[in-house]
């Protein structure tokens, strides 16, 4: 059973301007599977409708039509929402509170026992390396290590499957260089990842497949794992994917 399905799924944004409605497209005829323990990242320029995608997948927007599953249950789900855990682009804490504290919020919330809770929490702090600033509040937190909060967060009810959207977007290379090693870790231990991003070195390093939107369509899927030279040939694959027909590529 693969961990994500989509079936022809279709996004369609109705706005008013001047009492007219208008109409774009988030995404059309969408169609993949990621199999369970794959990294699987979703590569497009801003407007491809990759936050879109991710939304349907968690229940936070309703398709116009076709379907998606996550491990065979069809979302919106709440047993699907039961094996997500997600990490939004710019993602809000309570800054008044600790580490330790928020992440103990999120596992009330999760419904995780408090005595799980509390060691999960441990375990937790020392894999995204906040054990030392676990009673530090929030708003003394720079961007990496708010991004590192948020993926404690989104692991404390052990989900099989991760969603992150655009993790490393605003982070120094130090920041970036932390996220991709979670993310490996996390790979490691055989979680199911599902990342956004429009940065190709970044992708390269963790994913084991790409799929490339162009204006809301899935256009191509890259396995990363048959290129050798993965960054230069993913970039040039993309650029030549996303760029108008006709505009030539300067190396």
């Amino acid at each position: 059973m693969p961990a994500v399905k989509i079936e022809n799924l279709t996004k369609i944004y109705k706005k008013r301007y001047f009492l007219k409605p208008r109409y774009s497209v988030g995404i059309k005829n969408l169609n993949l599977e990621v199999e369970e323990g794959e990294t699987f990242g979703l590569l497009g320029l801003n407007g491809s409708g990759k936050t879109t995608t991710i939304k349907l997948l968690l229940g936070l927007l309703f398709a116009d039509s076709g379907q998606a599953f996550i491990y065979g249950h069809k979302v919106p789900d709440r047993q699907a929402s039961n094996l997500i855990g997600y990490l939004p682009e710019a993602p809000y804490f309570y800054r008044y509170l600790s580490a330790q504290e928020i992440i103990n919020f999120y596992g009330r919330l999760s419904g995780v026992p408090e005595q799980k809770r509390q060691k999960k929490i441990d375990e937790l702090l020392e894999l995204v390396n906040l054990t030392k600033n676990r009673h530090k509040r929030l708003t003394d937190f720079s961007k990496g290590m708010l991004q590192r909060v948020g993926i404690a967060q989104a692991l404390i009810h052990d989900p099989k499957i991760l969603f992150f959207d655009e993790l490393i977007t605003g982070l120094d290379p130090v920041g970036i260089t932390e996220m991709r090693q979670l993310l490996l870790r996390l790979k490691e231990q055989k979680k199911t990842i599902f990342l956004s991003s429009h940065i190709i070195s970044e992708i390269v390093k963790v994913c084991d497949r790409v799929g490339i939107l162009k204006e809301g369509s899935l256009v191509r899927i890259v396995d990363l794992r048959q290129l050798k030279n993965k960054d230069e040939e993913l970039e040039k694959i993309f650029l030549s994917t996303v760029m108008p027909a006709g505009q030539e590529i300067v190396s």
